[in-house]
């Protein structure tokens, strides 16, 4: 059984539909356990037995016979600009909050995948980051995420770290929908074009958070292996880069195709410098998939092919 931290939050709302259509079985815990509460998480490890198993909308009550053999965490503090504000809120959630969870991860006997960051690299590369690269995170949010990945490191090592990037999906707020109701009341947008990454679908990442899990367990049953997948840090993001300003392009052409924008606005380059940000971003956060992709046998869609699959979607929806 998968016991999903951050369940209503915008990927682990995601994973939660996946691992239902998946058949996986899955307990969901948000902000009704602390992680920053070292007894809340072991409390709930150890009671799970008689905690509400929900199943999609069908929640299932009573003592299940399932072990927690998993723990994927999707919490954190994502704020970069205001975590400068806050380093220690921060710092709680990204460095303590999941050293805690990762030592109840270990008691349990479970194993854990946890969700990072591009932003544990500086972004001076001119190359995609592998997971070997050394990271220097510029701000506070880089910093506790690395700080993170480091006590998961350390506690355990039955774990995988997936990084990505420049996330969107069906829940909540994110820059496809921000961009989308921007076009959709002004008439012109500006969005920086000196900022390089790939943009990554939360239904894609949600998938391989699945298969990780589903590989793993497969591999156990029939071969008597740990893993099919070695443990460690694997990098995840739709395959491809682009700027934040042709990333907006390609949403306003999409947007007016599917008639999600239904005037006519102009997106206008501009730099970073124009926006001005407590934090330095990477210029260049692109991530390298040959890793997991060579490992796992995933095939990664391109950003503009998950783009026009989550824009044209039903489950599309501006918040």
């Amino acid at each position: 059984m998968v016991w999903l931290i951050g369940s209503q939050g915008m990927l682990g709302k995601e994973l939660s539909h996946q691992l239902t259509l998946n058949k996986i079985q899955w307990i969901g815990t948000d902000r009704d356990v602390d992680i920053t509460n070292p007894s809340q998480l072991d409390s709930f490890a150890e009671s799970h037995d008689s905690t509400s198993t929900q199943t999609g909308n069908a929640v299932s009550m009573g003592k299940t016979s399932e072990k927690i053999t998993w723990v994927v965490n999707c919490s954190g503090y994502t704020n970069v600009n205001k975590a400068e504000e806050e380093p220690e809120l921060a710092a709680a959630i990204n460095e303590v909050g999941v050293r805690n969870i990762t030592r109840t991860t270990r008691r349990i006997g479970a194993k854990l995948i946890h969700i990072s960051t591009d932003y544990v690299f500086d972004g001076s590369s001119k190359t995609p980051y592998t997971e070997e690269d050394k990271k220097n995170p510029n701000g506070i949010y880089g910093k506790t995420k690395s700080d993170g990945e480091n006590a998961i490191q350390k506690e355990m090592t039955q774990y995988y770290i997936l990084r990505t990037a420049w996330l969107y999906g069906f829940e909540g707020k994110n820059f496809v929908y921000t961009m989308t109701n921007a076009m959709n009341t002004r008439t012109e947008v500006k969005v920086v074009n000196d900022q390089t990454g790939s943009p990554t679908f939360a239904c894609d990442l949600a998938a391989v958070i699945c298969k990780i899990i589903e590989s793993s367990n497969h591999a156990r049953h029939l071969f008597g292996k740990n893993s099919a997948l070695p443990y460690g840090i694997y990098n995840y993001t739709n395959s491809g880069e682009t700027t934040w300003f042709n990333f907006a392009s390609k949403i306003y052409e999409l947007g007016k195709k599917y008639n999600r924008i239904t005037q006519d606005c102009a997106v206008l380059p501009c730099t970073s410098e124009e926006f001005p940000s407590p934090v330095k971003r990477p210029e260049y956060s692109v991530l390298s998939k040959e890793k997991i992709k060579a490992l796992l046998h995933v095939k990664i869609p391109s950003w503009e092919e998950s783009l026009e699959k989550f824009i044209k979607s039903e489950r599309f929806e501006i918040y």
